[in-house]
């Protein structure tokens, strides 16, 4: 497959067009033109490219590349080495952010509500293609510490709590990664808990004021499954492609 092929097939299939997103979706450094093997990870760090030139791989597809807000411009230092390192070697790098958390399949909020074996999964606003935040069901009811367990096994990651105290949860909203500040969407969702990568300092007293539990299990542990996902469907929609997952582990 072509390298710009890929990129459309991809920007088509997560409505790359629809979002204003915070870093460039899509083809961030181009590479050699034909693909055949692609690596995918959560983000394009100097590992995950080392695992790529190892393994061979044409194209590295990820969820966080470069080229954020505020992110220094000069290709010096870090940022200097890991584009040199994909150059050198011929890997293009592709990356989709936002358009990978939301999409209602393979995102990475899709995914997660999967391997925390929830029903009903749905983003909370069904009918806007950018909504973030998703909701699903507890195939039981289960109480705030079994929960932590739950997600503990499911994540490999023990997540940290708002609440001590045990209440019975069934409801359950969540965003992955950087995302603490949709607990209010979640609260007026009227969920009983709310899940996300990290924690700020204020969203423990939101959860508590609001008698939402809150549970921060890790950004990178919650966006490990629509990269993966995504690189299998591929997999499976071209047969010519070889892709691989790498987790390069980050308890951040």
């Amino acid at each position: 497959m072509k390298n710009t092929d890929l990129e459309s097939y991809l920007n088509n299939l997560l409505t790359v067009s629809l979002f204003k997103d915070y870093a460039p979706n899509g083809l961030q450094v181009e590479g050699k033109r034909e693909i055949k093997r692609i690596v995918t990870g959560v983000t394009a760090s100097q590992a995950l490219i080392d695992e790529a030139i190892r393994l061979q791989a044409d194209a590295l597809l990820v969820h966080h590349g470069y080229f954020w807000p505020g992110e220094s411009q000069p290709i010096r230092g870090m940022k200097g080495q890991r584009i040199r390192s994909l150059i050198k070697n011929d890997i293009n790098l592709l990356a989709y952010h936002l358009p990978l958390d939301a999409h209602i399949h393979l995102g990475n909020n899709a995914q997660l509500g999967k391997q925390l074996g929830l029903t009903g999964i749905a983003p909370i606003q069904p009918d806007d293609p950018q909504c973030l935040v998703f909701h699903g069901y507890l195939p039981e009811p289960a109480l705030t510490s079994a929960f932590s367990d739950h997600i503990s096994l499911a994540l490999n990651r023990t997540p940290l709590i708002s609440h001590h105290q045990e209440f019975t949860l069934r409801h359950i909203a969540w965003c992955t990664g950087g995302a603490q500040n949709y607990i209010q969407q979640a609260i007026e969702y009227g969920v009983d808990a709310y899940i996300s990568g990290e924690v700020s300092e204020h969203t423990v007293h939101t959860a508590r004021e609001n008698n939402v539990v809150f549970y921060a299990a890790g950004h990178h542990a919650t966006e490990r499954y629509g990269i993966k996902a995504l690189g299998e469907w591929l997999q499976q929609q071209f047969s010519d492609l070889e892709v691989h997952f790498i987790d390069i582990d980050n308890p951040a």
